[in-house]
């Protein structure tokens, strides 16, 4: 499978890494390789340039549904790029083992599920049902960084060279 071509052929672009705004102190990985697994930090929504993607705010509130499903495709992309970046090939993604999701969530919204199928959706799409399949999380929460509507994390097993 070529990852990039079925991107391509979707009509996806991968954005730029992360722009952090300047106030903002990362002294972490965005992503650590560890024998055949790749663990991802969690990743905002970006717009092409890296930049953080608005709208931002809580799912329920001031972003609908729809919204936070596309903020979660957007953060999927990010991953994505950042993968690429610590991989070289995203073909060497073996399989996607754990996605651990966090939405920002106005009080009583609890349809989290429907938010990160946005990057569940992405990944099975991009990658098929093999290689795609994944355990998860969901979760709402107060508030994220930045105002971020959706923040992932994921765990990936990885190929050799």
């Amino acid at each position: 499978m070529n990852v990039e071509a079925r991107l391509r052929q979707l009509g996806l672009e991968l954005p730029q890494l992360i722009q952090l705004p300047p106030e903002v102190r990362a002294p972490f990985s965005w992503v650590r390789l560890h024998g055949d697994r790749a663990y991802v930090s969690g990743q905002a929504p970006l717009n092409p340039d890296g930049t953080l993607a608005a709208p931002f705010g809580r799912v329920g509130a001031e972003l609908s549904a729809e919204q936070g499903y596309h903020a979660a495709r957007l953060a999927t992309l990010s991953i994505l790029a950042t993968l690429k970046q610590a991989l070289g090939d995203l073909d060497r993604i073996a399989a996607w083992l754990m996605v651990s999701g966090m939405i920002n969530v106005a009080p009583g919204f609890i349809r989290t599920t429907n938010i990160i199928n946005g990057c569940s959706d992405l990944l099975l799409e991009v990658f098929g049902p093999e290689v795609g399949q994944h355990a998860r999380s969901a979760i709402g929460m107060a508030q994220l960084p930045n105002d971020s509507p959706v923040i992932i994390a994921a765990e990936v097993a990885v190929r050799d060279r």
